[in-house]
């Protein structure tokens, strides 16, 4: 008889004994374990009702030893012939490693001062017809655990603690936002125009308008018409939606944290940036100094802030003025025997060397500043170079963390840059913003000075738990269906 059929057997055999684990509809538990534990000393010698799963099971005769794990903690629990009775006993039998078991009993400590307790009555609360992964091996297959996330989480309390941090984390970030004034709100999954970023959308259908709808890459757009109608500081924490390709920082659906506060620029912003992850850092590590990949990183304000022209010069021997028209752009990419994928427009070679020359030397927290316009349709311009903008991204050990500029509030150049984005789109750079009539019409309602930012939640947690994969702290990320 296979181990299913053994279970299912034994399933039978509780149901003709009168006890159906699934018809149980709760179970009182006086303590979670981790409470027992906590409080041994004094509840020594004292009743408890404690409840988990089977996570092993010794002993034969007339005793056994089970230990059992809730959401807290794990503990020893002793049931012997004697405890439970006939009855009780022999049904204890038909539990197997991985069911769901309520106790009631007695705190004692064993011979060896192992914190247990002594079953008087033990209740079969859930059957688990599959068996876990063998003990000693546990699960570790990468695609197994994320697959089967639930078996991950029981079989592996590091990944479960790892998403309570996660959990703390994102509270530590709403509690310093909203003690700073800032309104946290919700805007649109699905848009009309899918606007806020250079992506590529996912695309659906709404029948019964019959129109296009894309699953939001960014509540930019959004976010900012609230600014416009007087909301002045806020910020929203959810899902964005990107159709590209998927490694180890990106998966296609991810999550954001997204603000706006008017009346300040790209400069308070950064200010932000660092208290909101010194938030995070305290929350998950209890202090601002953290190890990534071997990296010891220290992210005490302020950061280290570098030009995009400075590092261009410094990282891979260009000057900038060579790369912001497409002729001159392309040539480089030539020259260089750079790949892009698509038109080789000025934007697309720019961003490709930033990524493959610069991003990797940014180790400790860097604001990288000074962006060109033609790849920030969104940002304002600076007043001392309007080649560039009052635009930052953050980056630590290589990796993006953030991004944030002045925003920009004249409609009649967004117009136009949204026109230089058209005509890129036109030349086959799906990723190039769409026209968005909508927003410009709000925009000429007048936005005050705004400051606006965006964290990727996913890579801050996967920095601050020394994580190198985006999988990891996401508790279902997509993965391709079996065949």
């Amino acid at each position: 008889m296979s181990e299913l059929d053994a279970r299912r057997e034994r399933l039978e055999q509780l149901r003709a004994q009168g006890h159906d684990p699934y018809l149980i509809t709760r179970f009182d538990r006086t303590h979670t374990i981790d409470e027992v534990r906590s409080a041994f000393d004094a509840l020594v010698g004292q009743p408890v009702t404690i409840a988990g799963r089977v996570m092993a099971r010794r002993g034969h005769g007339k005793a056994t030893f089970l230990d059992l794990r809730d959401g807290t903690s794990a503990m020893q629990v002793f049931a012997s012939l004697d405890s439970l009775g006939d009855d009780g006993y022999e049904r204890l039998k038909l539990c197997d490693v991985g069911d769901l078991l309520g106790v009631e009993g007695e705190v004692f400590s064993t011979s060896r001062g192992e914190m247990s307790v002594r079953a008087s009555k033990a209740t079969i609360l859930s059957k688990s017809l599959r068996p876990l992964p063998e003990k000693w091996h546990g699960l570790t297959d990468v695609e197994t655990r994320f697959r089967r996330r639930y078996v991950d989480l029981i079989m592996n309390p590091e990944v479960r603690e790892l998403f309570v941090q996660r959990s703390h984390m994102l509270a530590a970030i709403r509690e310093m936002l909203t003690g700073r004034g800032f309104l946290e709100v919700e805007t649109p999954m699905m848009q009309v125009v899918a606007g806020g970023a250079a992506a590529r959308p996912f695309c659906t259908h709404h029948r019964a308008l019959d129109i296009e709808l894309y699953l939001r890459i960014a509540p930019e757009l959004y976010l900012k018409r609230l600014v416009i109608g007087g909301f002045e500081r806020v910020f929203e924490i959810n899902r964005n939606f990107r159709n590209e390709g998927m490694d180890q920082n990106h998966n296609p659906e991810f999550t954001m944290l997204e603000l706006y506060q008017a009346y300040a620029d790209y400069e308070d912003i950064m200010s932000l940036t660092e208290e909101i992850v010194a938030a995070a850092a305290q929350a998950v590590c209890g202090g601002l100094q953290i190890s990534y990949g071997g990296q010891e990183i220290d992210l005490t304000p302020p950061w280290r802030r570098l030009s995009i022209p400075d590092a261009l010069r410094q990282y891979a021997g260009i000057d900038i003025s060579d790369l912001l028209d497409d002729a001159s752009a392309a040539r480089i990419a030539d020259e260089r025997g750079i790949e892009i994928g698509g038109p080789k427009t000025a934007a697309a070679v720019l961003k490709k060397i930033v990524d493959e020359t610069v991003e990797p030397q940014l180790v400790a927290p860097t604001h990288l500043t000074g962006h060109p316009v033609l790849i920030s349709p969104l940002a304002k311009r600076s007043p001392a170079n309007p080649e560039l903008t009052d635009r930052f991204e953050t980056f630590i050990c290589g990796k993006e963390l953030a991004n944030a500029f002045s925003e920009l509030n004249d409609p009649i150049d967004q117009r136009s840059r949204f026109e230089s984005q058209a005509r890129d789109r036109s030349a086959g750079d799906e990723e190039a913003h769409p026209m968005d009539e909508d927003f410009l019409e709000a925009l000429e309602y007048g936005l005050p000075p705004t400051g606006g930012l965006g964290i990727g939640i996913d890579r801050l947690l996967m920095l601050l738990t020394d994580t190198h994969s985006i999988r990891e702290v996401i508790l279902f990320p997509l993965m391709r269906p079996q065949e």
